[in-house]
């Protein structure tokens, strides 16, 4: 695979459509051409304690940040034609579809690859398959997991040494 788009959404409660970040590394060649990350206006818009837990996002931090629609204009034509790779990629493409489909957005069947079940075929063993247990096996140090921008670049290094 020699271009991918890494991504990870993280979302403001337990609703896919409830994005509040997104974070994109575009991979060429083995390296890194670009990296995108925005805060996003979720929908619906409301924190879970649990979800401030994990990514310490608040209501505050994206009250006036854009709608979904206007930071995936500017990120749908940078990763055009890509595979899209997630480390359990069924909740993001779940994000990504869930979002779509709430603002009315054509879903353009994105291929979406997978380096959480890539790992479990491929590294047999491992205490467990989260992102920052498989990215530190891959010599990758993630100091700021559940940070959109931050998972995403584990994801695209992982990706580099698996696939």
């Amino acid at each position: 695979m020699d271009r991918f788009a890494a991504i990870d959404f993280e979302t403001a409660n337990g609703k896919r459509t409830s994005v509040c970040s997104v974070g994109v590394v575009i991979v060429d060649h083995g390296t890194i051409i670009d990296r995108i990350h925005s805060l996003i206006r979720p929908r619906p818009n409301y924190y879970t304690d649990w979800t401030t837990r994990i990514h310490g996002m608040t209501y505050e931090d994206t009250a006036h940040a854009p709608d979904f629609p206007e930071v995936w204009a500017d990120i749908a034509p940078r990763i055009a034609e890509l595979p899209l790779v997630a480390h359990n990629s069924p909740f993001d493409e779940g994000c990504l579809r869930a979002v779509h489909e709430l603002y009315g957005i054509p879903y353009p069947e994105y291929r979406f690859l997978c380096t959480c079940r890539t790992a479990r075929r491929l590294i047999p063993g491992l205490p467990n398959y989260q992102l920052q247990t498989v990215a530190a096996y891959c010599g990758y140090d993630l100091t700021r997991h559940h940070h959109a921008l931050a998972d995403a670049e584990a994801c695209a290094h992982i990706a580099l040494y698996l696939l």
